[in-house]
């Protein structure tokens, strides 16, 4: 039973042969401003919430965890995201205040890799996301809690179907 997964995984396909062409002489010199260019490009193709990545954060013994998460801006403070500070991933975060996100849209071939410091945002912000929400009730939610990753490193990833794939990894200073 074993083999016959493994064959069935191995012939999957990997990528097609009309993904976009990434040429990282082109690219802008803030991650921010590639990003948005890319996450454009995923909503006129039609991804499904392009908006979603894995966000992977840790304990204070180094234990991972990852689980999928809403963008909800970038700007000077960082890339944004949220969720109560009485979540795991909230524990983790004061523990060990360092995550990693990731956003792939297979559609189009691509992914893109942020690592860096974890701050928590203002709770005036934070109070204004929860009421952003659409779920939300109108009641406070005092453990919720607007966060920014301030990454020290961006890496983008261009899939090609002969397996030349192009990454071009901006680093950067820590705020």
């Amino acid at each position: 039973m074993s083999e016959s997964f493994r064959s069935m995984l191995r012939s999957l396909p990997d990528f097609p042969v009309d993904l976009p062409v990434f040429d990282p002489a082109t690219a802008p010199s803030a991650p921010a401003d590639l990003f948005r260019d890319w996450l454009g490009a995923a909503l006129a193709a039609g991804v499904r919430q392009p908006h979603a990545f894995t966000l992977s954060t840790s304990d204070a013994a180094g234990a991972v965890s990852s689980r999928m998460m809403i963008l909800k801006n970038i700007d000077a403070e960082g890339w944004h995201f949220a969720t109560s500070r009485a979540s795991r991933k909230g524990r983790e975060l004061t523990e060990h205040p360092r995550a990693a996100m990731n956003f792939f849209w297979s559609a189009l071939g691509r992914q893109v890799r942020v690592v860096g410091t974890v701050v928590e945002l203002s709770a005036e912000a934070s109070a204004a996301d929860w009421d952003e929400r659409p779920s939300a009730d109108g009641s406070p939610n005092p453990t919720w809690q607007l966060y920014a990753v301030r990454p020290l490193e961006v890496e983008f990833w261009q899939a090609s179907h002969d397996r030349r794939h192009v990454r071009h990894r901006y680093d950067l200073p820590a705020a």
